[in-house]
């Protein structure tokens, strides 16, 4: 055990004197007859927990990060269901990205009456349960079961933080889409994967052809969309419009996706006449 004197010096180390520690954890490892590597084991279990008590704030940091960044590399699954042939797809981690960035456009275009930071804290965090369990689709397991998995991974991960009720409260709330903030960010989470969809198939990246394997395809919903001739965008667009809770706004960004599409690289025949669309509102003048 240490000593009250290596104690007090240990419990006294600034961070300017980490390297201090460092030198004293190294010794810990170096080799020994086996007595006194015995002995000296029995010591460097209390010099770590000491080392770790002193820097437990950054240590909290940088376990939370390492956790965090694992996201980079979570490929979010409903690309791979559908058999999206790219050579790298979007992550979750992407997906947090561009969601917010979309929150950031719905607010400001629209005006919305709410607390964005708020909105944009919550979309930081609402994948992390993702960490553990990975990107699990509405279509590989029930509503009820995927929260309770992922509820119990969140409390999982937020617990390598000192102090993190209030994020953990902040994830529920999201989830429960009761507020006028978690209803928004959640338009934002459904609208965004349907964009994103768009974008695969402008690249030409899905053949609806070629899908051995999934199982999506026999969702009733599903299967009627493609039966009605739908492309795999326009499938993904409608069935969003259909089962998603959206806005009028969120519902006219999603239909102008659908119809005029969203690069400039591909042309579309427009299914309505825009000047009949918008024969009321003289503003399409300035376009």
């Amino acid at each position: 055990m240490l000593t009250k004197k290596e104690k007090d010096m240990f419990m006294n180390l600034g961070p300017t004197e980490k390297s201090f520690v460092e030198d004293m954890t190294a010794e810990c490892i170096k080799p020994r007859d086996p007595e006194f590597n015995m002995m000296l084991n029995e010591r460097c279990v209390d010099q770590k927990r000491v080392y770790n008590y002193i820097y437990r704030k950054e240590k909290s940091i940088v376990d939370f990060y390492f956790l965090c960044n694992k996201l980079k590399n979570v490929i979010r699954t409903g690309w791979k269901v559908w058999n999206v042939n790219r050579e790298r797809l979007e992550s979750v981690a992407e997906h947090i990205y561009s969601v917010q960035m979309l929150a950031i456009s719905m607010y400001y275009t629209y005006g919305y009456e709410l607390d964005l930071e708020k909105v944009l804290y919550m979309l930081a965090i609402h994948e992390l349960g993702e960490i553990e369990i990975g990107d699990i689709t509405q279509f590989q397991i029930s509503k009820e079961d995927k929260e309770v998995k992922e509820h119990a991974a969140v409390h999982a991960i937020l617990s390598t933080l000192i102090s993190s009720s209030d994020i953990e409260d902040l994830f529920l709330e999201f989830d429960a889409h009761e507020t006028k903030e978690s209803r928004f960010a959640y338009m934002c989470d459904k609208l965004d994967c349907d964009l994103q969809s768009i974008l695969y198939d402008e690249e030409g990246c899905v053949d609806l052809n070629h899908q051995e394997g999934n199982k999506v395809k026999e969702n009733p919903l599903v299967k009627k969309l493609l039966d009605e001739g739908c492309t795999y965008s326009e499938m993904w667009v409608r069935y969003g419009q259909i089962k998603y809770p959206y806005d009028e706004n969120f519902m006219a960004v999603s239909k102008y996706a659908d119809e005029f599409g969203i690069t400039k690289s591909k042309k579309f025949k427009p299914k309505s006449d825009p000047k009949q669309v918008c024969k009321n509102d003289k503003d399409y003048l300035n376009y």
